[in-house]
């Protein structure tokens, strides 16, 4: 059998062991998955019987009788721990569930990666050595019968004692909520580490580098960690750090790009020289979404009955919207990430985007709800009609800005208290923007115009008309944006 059927028949394994599982809970009982493990088809008739799920549906139908204590919904026992995540219309962030199978399958997973590394020349006390995990902070909010908080922390919390002996920098430093006195702790420790490998986001990691080697006036890292060899990153590309982040290094290293989300370890490199991989025997089901007109609305959202696929029926070059099923009790829950399969034979994929508008240069996940939200509010507070807007992220002194761009007619308004107003409301939306403005999101431009200049730009692109949106983030038309606005040519 090739790899593919191989995947293919994993994925059906690991379908039947969820449904097995999950059969008696409220939920199992409710879609009959007795019924689907007695069909002749299991696959086709999971899909037949359970619908689609967005955030807003399964946790309003399912999910949030989990935060008042009940046990059995959408998967065996008591969820202890819920995840937060990048926020909706009806929240601060979305809560997503995290079960011990998850736990344990996300373990699993690390270890698997770590195993990679065993493709180097390591060190011979390579056991000696620490890895370095830089995430949110391990704090966790108690609430009623459970506790929230980032996924890193809950993570940090149920780890093997063992693992302890190698994780930096240690739970009481991971645990400072402030990031720039987390930052200030771990550089006063940091001569004390020996680090094999570092794990973070790339925004966050460049500027603990960039403040270790001030600290110590080294010229580079390795100065401090000569064997400091892997870097391992998820969720946004490195490719606007990789640069400036290899100045920081004495020697070249290798590059581990994983797909840690919420909801689960969906990916990794399960080679140094390949690229990532979804995982597909431990705890999670795909399905795919083709990214067309036919399945999507030009806004992001999804139609009414689209078309799904299973693994063996993905092409590559394609862009697909995923949909997972989990041992956290996610079923068919459209996670809003995108993907691309670079080959059908090893299934090696990348992540493409969102299926929804978002801004996301340094990891801030600001999406196009958040930003209504925010200028909704701005509007109420100063009384002001903002009819258009639109917002870029541009680079900025080796870091990032967003740059706003608001449509307001005849008000005498100051651009810079509009400015920190906005910039204020969109970080207590959304608590990965409010983690980067103290990180590599370092300046927030806001710039007033009439409302005619949106408008007659997309006159002279010839999409006049009311069924012509301007876009709400601009980055790939931003260049033609600004020469439109320096010409002037609008009233």
């Amino acid at each position: 059998m090739k790899a593919s059927g191989q995947f293919s028949v994993l994925q059906e394994i690991s379908l039947i062991e969820l449904l097995k599982k999950a059969q008696n809970t409220r939920f199992g009982k409710h879609y009959g998955f007795r019924e689907i493990l007695d069909s002749e088809n299991i696959v086709d008739s999971f899909r037949t019987s359970v619908p689609i799920f967005e955030y807003d549906t399964i946790f309003e139908q399912w999910w949030s009788h989990l935060l008042e204590g009940d046990h059995n919904v959408c998967w065996p026992g008591k969820v202890n721990y819920f995840a937060l995540t990048s926020g909706t219309s009806r929240d601060t962030s979305k809560r997503m569930p995290v079960t011990g199978d998850m736990i344990n399958a996300i373990r699993n997973t690390g270890f698997k990666q770590l195993l990679v590394l065993g493709g180097l020349k390591l060190p011979q006390d390579v056991f000696q050595k620490s890895l370095l995990m830089v995430g949110g902070s391990t704090s966790l909010v108690k609430k009623n019968g459970y506790s929230e908080g980032d996924l890193s922390g809950i993570l940090a919390r149920k780890m093997p004692r063992w693992v302890y002996k190698f994780y930096k920098p240690g739970i009481r430093i991971a645990n400072i909520p402030d990031w720039n006195t987390r930052l200030d702790r771990i550089a006063m420790k940091a001569r004390k580490w020996d680090v094999l490998g570092v794990a973070g986001t790339p925004s966050w990691i460049q500027i603990m580098l960039e403040r270790i080697v001030e600290y110590y006036n080294l010229d580079n890292i390795h100065e401090l960690w000569p064997d400091f060899m892997a870097y391992s990153w998820g969720g946004v590309s490195l490719a606007p750090y990789r640069s400036s982040f290899e100045k920081l290094l004495g020697k070249p290293i290798v590059y581990l790009e994983t797909y840690l989300a919420s909801e689960g370890f969906l990916a990794y490199q399960h080679r140094l020289d390949c690229n990532m991989q979804l995982v597909f025997d431990n705890g999670i089901f795909f399905e795919f979404i083709p990214c067309t007109d036919n399945n999507f609305n030009a806004d992001g959202s999804m139609k009414d009955n689209p078309e799904v696929l299973v693994l063996s029926e993905v092409e590559a070059g394609a862009d697909y919207a995923l949909l997972i099923s989990t041992c956290s009790g996610a079923w068919r829950y459209m996670i809003g990430d995108t993907i691309r399969f670079l080959n059908t034979d090893n299934y090696e994929m990348i992540i493409s985007g969102r299926t929804k508008h978002t801004l996301n240069l340094c990891g801030e996940h600001l999406s196009v709800d958040n930003m209504d939200m925010a200028i909704e509010w701005i509007g109420s507070k100063f009384n002001i009609e903002i009819k258009e807007y639109t917002v870029a992220g541009i680079k900025n002194n080796g870091y990032f800005a967003h740059k706003w761009y608001l449509g307001i007619n005849g008000v005498d308004v100051d651009a810079n208290v509009i400015r920190d107003q906005l910039d204020e409301k969109l970080a207590e939306l959304n608590d990965d923007y409010r983690t980067e403005r103290s990180a590599a999101l370092k300046e927030i431009k806001l710039q007033l115009l009439p409302v005619s200049a949106f408008y007659e730009f997309m006159r002279q692109k010839g999409k006049e008309g009311g069924q012509n949106k301007f876009p709400r983030v601009i980055n790939q038309i931003s260049e033609e944006w600004s020469s439109f606005l320096v010409s002037g040519k609008y009233s």
